[in-house]
């Protein structure tokens, strides 16, 4: 039997391009909660950004807030860290060799996923193929200008969701973000949905299309992949 492959994709991009900001970049535990489920399960990952080199962490991520423990370990392990120092760049990689594609966000999925034509050709490949396709939170920005062969938007009639535009004003970024990523997918044809609460958990499986709504959905994310990864090998 095959063994499975998983590629996940982290931002290049560190920051909001405005002035007085903080920095932006991967949410970190966004990128470990899904890696644990999968590492658990003894499946292979590679990590890899658009553009290669090292990965922007935000510091956000990093604070009591957003470090829970089973990523502050993640963190706070070297080998683990050392994977996001110098990542492969899409060039560098064969898609055929993957099974999974995830996207993990932070809110510099926003520019580079958004707008890399490279990363959309690669989706697109994938998904035609039959491969699963999930993302988490910004990371499905990736997803919002994926056409099909067909000419239309890979999201157009899928069920899914991301980050709220109303919880990105609980962030306290809301004049920062350079797009209302809610509305956009909405707009790219998405059947959107959204946990009752601000920053609930919200996972949505269609087909081989998952995605989740925020950091705290990463982990059902995970085991959602995983599930329907178990019924295609």
């Amino acid at each position: 039997m095959k063994k499975s492959r998983v590629l996940i994709l982290v931002t290049n991009h560190s920051d909001f391009e405005k002035p007085n900001v903080d920095p932006t970049g991967l949410w970190l535990s966004e990128l470990t909660h899904f890696y644990d489920v999968f590492d658990e399960r003894g499946i292979d990952m590679d990590i890899i950004s658009p553009k290669g080199g090292k990965i922007p962490i935000d510091s956000r991520s990093l604070s009591r807030f957003g470090l829970d423990a089973k990523t502050k370990k993640r963190y706070e392990d070297s080998k683990f860290m050392s994977l996001l120092e110098n990542t492969k760049s899409l060039s560098d990689i064969n898609w055929e060799d993957y099974d999974v594609l995830y996207f993990a966000g932070g809110h510099g999925a926003m520019w580079d996923f958004a707008n890399d034509d490279d990363l959309h050709t690669l989706t697109k490949e994938m998904f035609e193929a039959g491969k699963i396709v999930s993302a988490v939170c910004h990371g499905v920005a990736a997803l919002q200008n994926v056409k099909l062969s067909n000419g239309e938007y890979l999201l157009k009639g899928k069920k899914g969701t991301c980050f709220t535009y109303f919880d990105e004003g609980i962030a306290g970024v809301k004049k920062y973000v350079p797009y209302n990523l809610e509305k956009t997918l909405k707009e790219r044809g998405m059947v959107y949905s959204k946990s009752c609460l601000p920053l609930g958990k919200h996972t949505v499986v269609d087909g081989k299309l998952i995605t989740g709504q925020n950091p705290n959905s990463a982990t059902e994310t995970a085991q959602k992949t995983l599930e329907v990864l178990m019924k295609t090998v």
